[in-house]
């Protein structure tokens, strides 16, 4: 066993096993390539990575690469997903000089960090037109020797250049740059299948969540169509597990038939979330089983018996990428029997099969149904039981603040439109994992927790993402103290990760200080932790009506608008965020005699279609401790019995209600 044998992360226990003589990221390993005067071999990736597999099978367990790593490189490994901060680096640094990114992700590098090359998966040796990793490390082994200065000047002019990247520099946000995010998204839409752009597909909740808010708003019925026609497909075919639900990774092809098999628990989260709008949107049954066969996998799959929720599910089984998901009819034989036949039908399983001769199940072509088949449930009860006992698949236990803050803000999102008391309390746990396990004495944010330890100081993506769960768990409860965190962590933001001149950095200012401190913007398969700190700040202002959070709602949306110049699509969380600028949805206060509001106006909440909805709950009880979070709430006063409901839009308020129907009326009228 190497070094990485005594280290928590599942991507790193992986390697335990390799005769290469792994370091972690830690100054031992740079001070040893300082000592032995070697260059630094950086591989990243992840745990459910399955060119992570592959490259290891080809070359981290042989001993020949092992050799050549152990005589002439110092090795490190790095679990991306708990070191966003490394990663990011130097994902910059590989689309710099490569002009692409993936993982694995491989980096060779001075002992003091400065990177002269990069690249993402290599064979062992050179075949099909990539290079070897056997002949790279021989070559870079002789320059060092040779031809060293060469190495360092491409190390010093990469670190140079990192340093003098453009900063974003603030524009106005305009309604242009929506309209041209949308226009953007919609020329890419592909008609036939949904999705934008040509295979592979990958789902982008938070595209599909801008649209359908921008064609609300914007009475734009082609962009409520593209994300219908989207969240359609998606569902229907193969990248939804039909059997056990949870959606994968992305599609391969055009239809989402073909998965790259991981599930992650971020995908699911954020696509649960835009689901269940879908439904509160368009009122179609369809998406809400969607969502919730998606929330009832994360519960049997993904869920930690103290609350939190764990990364995600390999996509290989017994080294075989989907093995764990496709089906033969002769096989469904010996499980259902005589319902075979219209099991397989059902699910489009045939005995010449649409993935290496075996089938994933899927319902393209199908209409989406508006009812659950019951049949066809049970059947799937019976295989998804079968399918557990047949072959095992690898789970990443670790649980992240940031993904989890994604996967709470899913579940109250959950109990507020579905008002299943067993969604938000699954939501309510893992805040109160996030608050006993990752957090310190002072308040401030672990990254991760697994086996018993808490490690690795918070980023940016935990603070605000945890922020965002926070929120919605305030919307569907209206329990202050989750507005007083969000609150609270919104001024950590401010303090640990701001800056002067606009814009957030990736990790704190007393966090450990790499080559780079990068301020990440782009919204990709994860939205950037710069636009869900915009939508926070936009959020606390609405709420709050606290000059201060104007102020930093303006100049973060401000930077996301400079940092949107050129291509708005690729920013679409940012384009949400100023969504609750320039479509000032109406503010609700309830009012209220008892200790928590009412039964019936929760009720009337979560049947409400208005999507950037923000409401306030004052009671006897909490009037103290809200009017330090909104002043302005003061001069409502307490009634003698039931609720009183204050509604304004834009700049104008309307005269107070006692009933809701009243209420109902009243925002109808006004929407």
């Amino acid at each position: 066993m190497n070094r990485l044998q005594y280290e928590k992360s599942p991507y790193l226990l992986q390697h335990k096993n390799n005769p290469v003589d792994w370091f972690a990221w830690k100054e031992e390993a740079f001070e040893k390539a300082k000592r032995e005067d070697k260059p630094v071999f950086l591989s990243i990736g992840y745990s459910t990575c399955h060119w992570c597999h592959v490259m290891e099978g080809e070359s981290f367990e042989d001993k020949e690469v092992a050799e050549i790593l152990n005589r002439g490189f110092v090795a490190i490994k790095v679990d991306r997903e708990e070191r966003q901060d490394i990663d990011s680096v130097y994902m910059g640094v590989c689309q710099m000089m490569t002009g692409s990114g993936g993982w694995p992700l491989t980096i060779l590098m001075t002992p003091e960090q400065k990177p002269f090359f990069a690249g993402t998966y290599f064979p062992k040796w050179s075949k099909y037109g990539m290079p070897g990793l056997m002949e790279l490390l021989a070559q870079v082994e002789k320059l060092w020797k040779t031809d060293r200065k060469k190495l360092l000047e491409t190390g010093e002019k990469i670190a140079e250049l990192l340093q003098r990247a453009a900063p974003a520099l603030e524009a106005a946000p305009t309604p242009a740059l929506l309209q041209q995010g949308a226009a953007e998204l919609l020329q890419r839409f592909d008609r036939e299948w949904g999705g934008f752009g040509v295979a592979p597909k990958f789902p982008t909740p938070h595209n599909l969540l801008f649209l359908l808010r921008y064609g609300r708003a914007e009475g734009n019925e082609i962009a409520l169509s593209a994300v219908e026609k989207t969240l359609d497909a998606m569902a229907l075919g193969g990248m939804f597990d039909q059997i056990g639900g949870g959606f994968s990774r992305y599609s391969t092809d055009e239809k989402w038939l073909v998965p790259h098999f991981e599930k992650m628990l971020y995908d699911n989260a954020l696509l649960t979330y835009v689901y269940l709008e879908g439904y509160r949107q368009t009122g179609k049954s369809f998406y809400r089983i969607v969502a919730e066969k998606t929330l009832d996998y994360v519960l049997r799959e993904l869920t930690d018996k103290q609350g939190g929720f764990f990364c995600g599910q390999d996509a290989d089984s017994e080294g075989v990428e989907g093995k764990y998901y496709v089906f033969t009819p002769t096989e469904l034989q010996t499980i259902l029997g005589d319902d075979t036949a219209e099991f397989c039908r059902y699910f489009h399983i045939t005995e010449e099969g649409n993935f290496d001769g075996k089938s994933i199940p899927n319902r393209l072509r199908e209409e989406p149904s508006e009812k659950k088949n019951e049949k066809m449930e049970e059947l799937c009860r019976k295989v998804y039981e079968y399918r557990k006992k047949r072959t095992f698949l690898h789970l990443d236990d670790k649980i992240l603040t940031s993904w989890n803050g994604l996967m709470i803000g899913a579940f109250a999102k959950a109990g507020f439109v579905l008002r299943n008391e067993a969604y938000l309390d699954a939501g309510k746990r893992a805040s109160d994992f996030i608050e006993r396990r990752l957090t310190d004495e002072k308040g401030r944010l672990y990254l991760r927790y697994r086996d018993g330890e808490a490690a690795h100081q918070g980023q940016l993506d935990d603070y605000a993402f945890y922020a965002f769960g926070l929120l919605k768990l305030y919307e569907t409860t209206f329990e202050l103290p989750y507005l007083e965190r969000a609150v609270q962590l919104a001024e950590m933001i401010l303090e640990w990760f701001g800056r002067e001149q606009g814009g957030l950095y990736l990790y704190a200012k007393d966090g450990e200080q790499l080559i780079h401190r990068p301020k990440e913007t782009y919204d990709g398969a994860l939205p950037s932790g710069n636009s869900v700190a915009g939508y926070i700040f936009a959020k606390l202002a609405a709420l709050t009506g606290a000059p201060k959070w104007m102020e930093k709602r303006d100049k973060q949306l401000s930077y996301l608008a400079g940092a949107m110049e050129g291509m708005p699509s690729g920013h679409c969380f940012g384009l949400f965020a100023m969504g609750e600028v320039f479509y000032p949805a109406m503010e609700l206060i309830c009012v209220s005699a008892e200790e928590k509001p009412s039964a019936a106006f929760l009720a009337f909440l979560g049947e409400s279609r208005e999507m950037g909805l923000s409401v306030l709950c004052k009671t006897k009880e909490n009037q103290e401790r809200l009017a330090k979070i909104a002043p302005f709430t003061t001069d409502y006063p307490i009634p003698d019995e039931g609720e009183v409901y204050y509604l304004c839009r834009g700049q104008h308020c309307f005269a107070p209600q006692k009933d809701l129907k009243e209420l109902h009326r009243l925002m109808e009228e006004n929407v």
